[in-house]
């Protein structure tokens, strides 16, 4: 038998003892479902996504994606997908380059 009561401030809940177990494997997944900003957070993971995010910031100056291929014909397909991550590789690059100048601007 279960009982829950919601009416006062405190809910009060009463649980037979041939339920108990049951209840507490039950409430405790459900505090544990909504106490997810309590987890401890893992430093050294969110350190090397920050390095990886640098390194990759920097991959977008150093190497240039290079459109090779025919226009028409045979690789058209490929040439195609290497202008568009071209193009998009530039926007990406405009984008960090007026953000940094924001970020300067703002500690100036």
């Amino acid at each position: 038998m279960l009982l829950i009561s919601l009416r006062s401030i405190s809910p009060r809940i009463q649980v037979l003892p041939s339920a108990l177990h049951t209840f507490h494997a039950a409430y405790g997944a459900l505090l544990k479902q909504s106490f997810t900003a309590l987890k401890k957070r893992d430093k050294k993971k969110e350190k090397q996504r920050a390095e990886e995010l640098v390194a990759r910031r920097k991959k977008l100056y150093e190497n240039p994606i290079k459109v090779i291929g025919p226009k028409r014909g045979k690789g058209r397909r490929k040439r195609q997908r290497l202008v568009k991550a071209a193009s998009k590789q530039e926007e990406a690059r405009k984008k960090l380059e007026k953000k940094e100048a924001q970020k300067a601007k703002a500690v100036s």
